[in-house]
């Protein structure tokens, strides 16, 4: 065998061990679950083996579980611009930054990744509610009266913003941080200001990982669970936490796991389809 026989023999025996347990820990439940989707359901029986489309059939003709995705997809397109917006120049100007404080200021944007979710949602209600912080300080700056922001959009938006946020500048950080600073110094040095270095030298070469932090943000958002329960209330529905209740508490496994692929199917087309709009010359080679 010559070498680069033993060289592909070699890699093959590393990635054999991950990949086997890559198929028995995703690949294997998958197919479990796509199985399970094509089985009815009785009340009394529970899931019935069968192979009938009829749970998808159900979805994609009935509007309340339209509706359930279309807000799915609203709420994760604003917090995933939201995220962008105020992650990027928060991360240029951490990246760049020469202050001693730089190393205070990365931990204090990792801090509350030390807190669960759930406790930080948590936070929120108390500031989100009637007689909360926010309620109290409309009615003493603004004269509002009963400004109540709990189960509604608005309070699930910015929940989930203030999860994915630091996730997006961490990740938008190291980008900016691979870029040469020497290219903004020769673009100064050609008259340019530093709006247009920004937006012609900087935003190119750094839309990659633009797109990266995009989709990861994407991603989060619209599986998103403890928030939109915890802030939408009842009335408000999400992909995430329907899936868990037709799972857990109607026991409706073949319509679970309808809603799970389409949930899966939707975040992939999405993110690809936001890959093929970026324009060619700013995708990764």
């Amino acid at each position: 065998m010559n070498e680069a026989g033993r060289d592909r023999l070699a890699a093959t025996t590393l990635l054999a061990p991950a990949t086997v347990l890559a198929v028995l820990m995703l690949l294997a439940p998958l197919a479990l679950l796509a199985r399970y989707s094509l089985n009815k359901f009785d009340p009394t029986e529970l899931m019935i083996a069968a192979l009938t489309l009829q749970n998808y059939t159900r979805f994609f003709s009935d509007p309340y579980y339209l509706g359930v995705l279309v807000t799915t997809v609203r709420v994760t397109a604003i917090v995933t611009a939201a995220c962008l917006l105020i992650g990027v120049p928060m991360a240029w100007r951490l990246a760049r930054t020469q202050s001693r404080w730089k190393s205070a200021f990365v931990v204090a944007l990792i801090l509350p990744l030390f807190i669960g979710s759930v406790t930080r949602t948590a936070g929120w209600m108390i500031l989100f509610s009637r007689g909360g912080m926010i309620d109290i300080a409309s009615r003493a700056i603004l004269g509002v009266q009963g400004l109540d922001l709990m189960y509604t959009e608005t309070a699930v938006i910015l929940g989930i913003i203030s999860i994915n946020l630091p996730f997006t500048i961490l990740t938008l950080q190291s980008v900016f941080e691979g870029i040469d600073p020497r290219l903004e110094e020769a673009a100064a040095s050609m008259g340019a200001a530093p709006g247009a270095r920004f937006r012609r030298v900087i935003m190119p070469l750094a839309m990659p990982g633009v797109l990266i932090a995009g989709a990861l943000c994407f991603i989060l958002s619209m599986n998103a669970f403890a928030t939109p329960l915890l802030l939408g209330g009842p009335r408000f529905q999400m992909m995430g936490p329907l899936l868990y209740w037709e799972f857990s508490n109607n026991n409706n496994w073949p319509f679970a796991g309808v809603l799970a692929f389409v949930l899966m199917g939707t975040t992939l087309g999405l993110t690809a389809l936001a890959n093929v709009a970026v324009p060619r010359r700013y995708r990764p080679a």
